[in-house]
């Protein structure tokens, strides 16, 4: 049971510097970041609770999270590149400028 704790504890703290990176930075591939380290500290839940209860339930969710995650990745990059030709920064407070 002690080990559960402190991986739960590493996803805790690692999802509170995700969501704090979130909500206080401008940057949008530092949010971009910070969103990748909060699904992989879902992720991390997800495997030490499957380690715990002896099933590989939460490790098929991880599987499928991983996937999602990196179309994520791929769509979301090409969006700040489209949004950098347009603009030529990455900053959000620029992206309501946007017309589509």
């Amino acid at each position: 049971m002690d080990n559960l704790n402190n991986y739960l504890i590493v996803s805790a703290v690692l999802f509170s510097i995700g969501t704090i990176g979130v909500l206080t930075r401008k940057n949008a591939i530092v949010m971009f970041m910070c969103i990748e380290l909060m699904l992989n500290a879902v992720n991390l839940t997800f495997v030490a609770f499957s380690r715990h209860l002896g099933n590989l339930d939460g490790q098929i969710f991880v599987f499928f999270i991983m996937t999602v995650a990196a179309a994520e990745a791929a769509v979301g990059l090409a969006m700040f590149i489209a949004f950098f030709n347009n603009r030529e920064s990455i900053d959000i407070d620029d992206a309501n400028l946007m017309k589509w």
